[in-house]
């Protein structure tokens, strides 16, 4: 079972509700930190890392002497990559994503490929907790690459069936697809402010176009407006869990201790919403 826990905006909640989850789940469990341009589930995980490997993309590097300045490369790389000049070639490693298109392709055999490392790939253990984190380079832009080395990883250390947490990147562009393809469930925290509502709207049409079952957490409850809750009732999407604005919570939150471990009366608010969840799960 994959779960994944996603939100349209940053700062709403989902690495609380992610590694909280993870902590109040008695089986052994995978927790895969995909957030990989500022990944900060470990420092509430504090897993013991066994493991660190550097993860590349092949970038093309272009042979002069071959090279007839025809132009194929460039009309193919559809991220822009590649410009052609009169009797030079212009390569922009921030925008290749490494697909292999232009050196497969190249009529002259022109272009040959070179990797560059784009960050790292760190595994570890937390008690039943096999927990495994991406860390893109500073000024990487190509966070997907490294997205599926992470999970390619959980699936090469995937031994026995797991339940596996995935903590997505905020937003709704390609990390946040990279990440939930193939989850079971996802779950969507917000907050109740227009602007959670705005960004839960955008993720909420994305799982459907994704056809990924979902429901939502609201995070700092008590807080805001009843704009996501009319939201939710319109749309009949299940609220799974309600976390309130409390000084003890963001006290626990800001010295790095998980709130099922400073408030242990919540891990059996977790334990409910696993159960719920997986009951979703078995009915779809």
């Amino acid at each position: 079972m994959i779960i994944s826990v996603a939100s349209g905006k940053g700062g709403t909640g989902k690495t609380t509700v992610a590694t909280n989850l993870a902590l109040s789940i008695e089986n052994n469990i995978q927790f895969l930190d995909c957030d990989v341009e500022e990944p900060n589930a470990h420092i509430f995980l504090t897993p013991r890392i066994k493991e660190k490997y550097p993860v590349s993309i092949p970038i093309p590097q272009i042979d002069l002497s071959k090279c007839n300045f025809c132009g194929r490369c460039a009309q193919i790389c559809a991220y822009n990559a590649l410009a052609v000049l009169k009797d030079k070639v212009l390569v922009f490693p921030e925008l290749c994503h490494g697909c292999g298109a232009c050196s497969y392709l190249c009529p002259q055999g022109a272009i040959k490929e070179t990797n560059k490392v784009i960050g790292y790939v760190e595994a570890g253990q937390r008690g039943n907790i096999e927990f495994i984190h991406g860390l893109l380079n500073i000024g990487e832009a190509m966070a997907p690459p490294l997205i599926r080395a992470v999970k390619k990883k959980a699936q090469e250390q995937r031994s026995m069936p797991l339940t596996t947490v995935i903590d997505v990147p905020p937003g709704t562009s390609c990390p946040v697809i990279e990440s939930v393809k193939n989850s079971d469930f996802c779950i969507l925290v917000t907050e109740p402010t227009p602007f959670g509502l705005n960004d839960l709207m955008l993720a909420v049409q994305t799982l459907k176009e994704l056809k990924i079952p979902f429901g939502v957490v609201i995070n700092r409850s008590d807080l805001g407006d009843k704009g996501v809750d009319d939201y939710c009732r319109k749309e009949q999407i299940p609220v799974l869990l309600r976390i309130p604005f409390k000084k003890e919570i963001a006290s626990a939150y800001s010295k790095g201790i998980p709130l099922v471990e400073a408030l242990p009366q919540y891990k059996s608010e977790f334990k409910h919403l696993f159960a719920t969840i997986k009951c979703n799960i078995s009915q779809t």
